[in-house]
């Protein structure tokens, strides 16, 4: 059986993920930092769905849960997704820095070393995937969690066309772009959503579904709904200041 590893996977799209791939006959290795629920989602997941499912408590922020996940990736994983991710509470000044560098370390630093611990051995088995969960708001401004999404694009556009000759075509990368969705996120954060109008919210299973037709058909950046693609393909004709004073404020209020 093909093995995927997913991080931040007890909740939302990670969870979604887990579903998704154990349904399709993945074994898993998840990881997480609430060790408790993680090992109650391994659970559920090898009753409901008979795979293996091995869980990894660990926090991405800190070197010594980075370095753990970067060893367990360079083994067996067919499938990487590189979910892990918060919002902080509050815009930029409001926000103490150390927040802030922790959220760079598990938006970018821990995409970065992860994917760069699986390819070499998808290359060398010739087949295999990561997929880097970005956001619709790394088109838009909306201070450092949208200025960390945007690095992702960047960096998975930039790694899949570094391995497309090596790989012809058989490892893919790709960055997954998804709106607003209904899971954990901005009660986590603690956000008002109330601003957000309801054709604007996804639903998780939805966006996992869209995200592997995606990457089966070699896309390199998913942004999986018609909405959302015509908001981001309508934002890069408008000016850019116009679409900071709306991004930047939609959806961001704090309770």
């Amino acid at each position: 059986m093909p093995t995927a590893f997913i991080t931040g996977a007890t909740a939302g799209i990670g969870a979604a993920f887990a579903r998704r791939l154990a349904s399709d006959g993945f074994d898993l290795v998840l990881l997480a930092r609430d060790a408790e629920r993680l090992e109650r989602t391994a659970a559920g997941l090898r009753d409901t769905y008979a795979v293996h499912a091995e869980v990894l408590p660990a926090d991405l922020s800190a070197e010594e849960g980075l370095a753990a996940a970067e060893e367990r990736v360079r083994k067996d994983v067919d499938l990487l997704v590189n979910n892990a991710g918060f919002g902080n509470r509050g815009v930029f000044l409001d926000v103490p820095v150390a927040d802030e560098l922790t959220m760079l370390k598990v938006h970018c630093e821990a995409v970065l070393r992860l994917t760069h611990a699986a390819l070499p051995g998808m290359l060398e088995r010739g087949r295999g995937a990561v997929v880097n969960v970005s956001s619709a708001a790394a088109f838009a401004t909306r201070g450092t969690y949208g200025a960390s999404k945007a690095w992702v694009v960047n960096f998975s556009q930039g790694v899949a066309a570094d391995i497309k000759k090596r790989s012809r075509g058989r490892v893919r990368v790709m960055a997954l772009c998804p709106g607003y969705v209904h899971t954990e996120f901005h009660e986590r954060a603690q956000m008002d959503m109330s601003d957000v109008p309801g054709f604007m919210w996804l639903d998780k299973d939805d966006v996992v579904d869209a995200a592997l037709r995606d990457l089966r058909r070699g896309v390199q950046v998913s942004i999986p709904s018609p909405q959302y693609k015509a908001l981001v393909g309508v934002s890069r004709l408008l000016p850019r200041a116009l679409v900071a004073r709306v991004s930047s404020t939609t959806g961001r209020k704090y309770d």
